[in-house]
């Protein structure tokens, strides 16, 4: 899907150094932002990010035989003075510009995920589900930024029949940002919780976070939030007039219930054979736990969005990705690897999860981060919560910083071991564990716990 000449001027301005013979030849393929991934005949944007300044690798990008780039004002002189290019104060806004114009090229269905926890795994679910329309182009990993949101718009090719995009923040008006420059179909808020509450202040700014995602859907389209959240309910109302499909998981007992008239879609788990009814179909997932059956549930309702039809039973296995949903079987004990970030939210239902293993259980636990002044309320509810389960013991990991105050609290609960480096774990896990045992692992991404697994025996 090709950029036209007269279609990036309108975007950019006009472009610099273009001799009348090149005209006919100046048709973009492909536009890059990486030095090490630029190609002949690509358009090249220079963006200065926090740790690094592209304008620095010119010379590179020139070597590899761009046809022109895109550079802030002021930098001209870092270029031949012949060479095509374009001028703009502010090089992100350029490629953010662009990303929008490729989006407003592609005419298919844009689904954008957010939520406090379960976004990326609720992502992966809802591009294997949405298989059954074509190929399905998603977001990798994490790319939920305004950098990874826009290279995963203009990475889509014309094959692709449906786009699903992963939405994070760390403050307000970013994801109002992503919502401006992609346009969705499909919204879906998978949670409001507390993660980024240190940074925002309060649930209610996260939520209002989480709504900026509505700001510029399709009016026609429609946002798929879960039930029962009145907070949430009432503050998508500021944001968003249209549609809104609400989701709600309840386990197999409440099947008979009687449930007053309403537009909920409701789905029902059933966690002996991981299955899930939702409306007259029964779904077996790979994933185990109430909260994975919740985010398929999110995945179903995108899916009868878009017309798809599914068979009464249903089988989807998915893939794991790193520190998530990971089961790995060592020498002598189950570990359960959720090592990629923590919540409180997320650290309760993996425990929850735990807790339904047989044999011994035990818990990895690294602090949870950006919780704020909220920090210390939280983890204690996680150590309440832990004291008085079944598990066996829990290895907690905290800096010198902290460790004075959660010590204080632990300090006549024998279940706890609190420990300041990674690398005394593997030690005091294995002297402590035995045959059958099973250990969840599980910590804020500054802890790289997945380091420790392969010492795990």
């Amino acid at each position: 899907m090709d950029f036209s000449l007269s279609e990036l001027n309108d975007v950019l301005g006009d472009i610099k150094n273009l001799g009348e013979e090149k005209i006919d030849f100046f048709n973009f393929k492909n536009i890059s932002i990486d030095s090490r991934t630029s190609l002949k005949n690509d358009l090249f944007i220079a963006i200065k990010g926090k740790n690094f300044d592209s304008h620095n690798f010119l010379p590179e990008v020139l070597k590899k035989e761009v046809k022109a780039v895109v550079i802030k004002k002021g930098m001209q002189k870092l270029l031949p003075s012949d060479f095509p290019h374009w001028v703009v104060n502010d090089t992100l806004e350029a490629f953010q510009k662009l990303t929008l114009l490729k989006r407003k090229k592609l005419n298919i269905p844009l689904v954008a995920i957010t939520g406090s926890v379960g976004k990326t795994t609720t992502k992966e679910m809802i591009g294997e589900v949405l298989k059954k329309l074509g190929k399905v182009k998603l977001s990798h990993a994490n790319f939920n930024n305004e950098i990874g949101v826009g290279l995963t718009i203009l990475e889509t090719d014309i094959e692709d029949k449906v786009l699903v995009l992963e939405m994070g923040m760390r403050g307000l008006g970013q994801i109002e940002n992503l919502s401006k420059y992609s346009k969705p179909d499909i919204a879906v808020i998978t949670n409001i919780g507390t993660a980024h509450i240190g940074l925002l202040g309060s649930k209610k700014n996260i939520t209002c976070a989480k709504c900026e995602i509505s700001k510029f859907l399709n009016p026609k389209g429609v946002v798929i939030i879960p039930a029962n959240d009145n907070s949430l309910e009432k503050t998508l109302k500021e944001y968003w007039k249209g549609r809104v499909m609400k989701v709600e998981l309840l386990d197999i007992e409440n099947q008979k219930e009687t449930f007053k008239k309403d537009d909920n879609l409701r789905g029902f788990y059933d966690p002996s054979n991981k299955t899930i009814l939702i409306e007259e179909n029964t779904f077996e997932i790979s994933f185990e736990g109430f909260h994975n059956a919740s985010n398929f549930l999110f995945a179903y309702a995108v899916a009868k969005e878009l017309g798809i039809d599914f068979a009464s039973f249903n089988k989807f296995d998915f893939a794991s990705l790193g520190g998530r949903n990971k089961i790995l079987k060592s020498v002598k004990t189950t570990i359960y690897d959720e090592s990629y970030n923590a919540s409180p939210e997320s650290v309760k239902a993996c425990i929850k999860n735990l807790l339904e293993k047989p044999r011994n259980k035990f818990f990895i636990f690294g602090s949870m981060q950006e919780l704020g002044e909220e920090s210390e309320k939280y983890h204690i509810e996680i150590f309440k919560l832990i004291n008085n389960s079944e598990i066996e013991k829990c290895l907690f990991i905290c800096d010198k910083k902290n460790e004075k105050i959660y010590t204080n609290y632990l300090k006549d609960k024998k279940k706890f071991l609190v420990l300041n480096n990674i690398n005394d774990v593997p030690k005091e896990i294995n002297k402590s564990t035995k045959n059958g045992d099973s250990i969840l692992i599980k910590g804020s991404r500054s802890w790289q716990l997945e380091k420790i697994i392969e010492l795990i025996n």
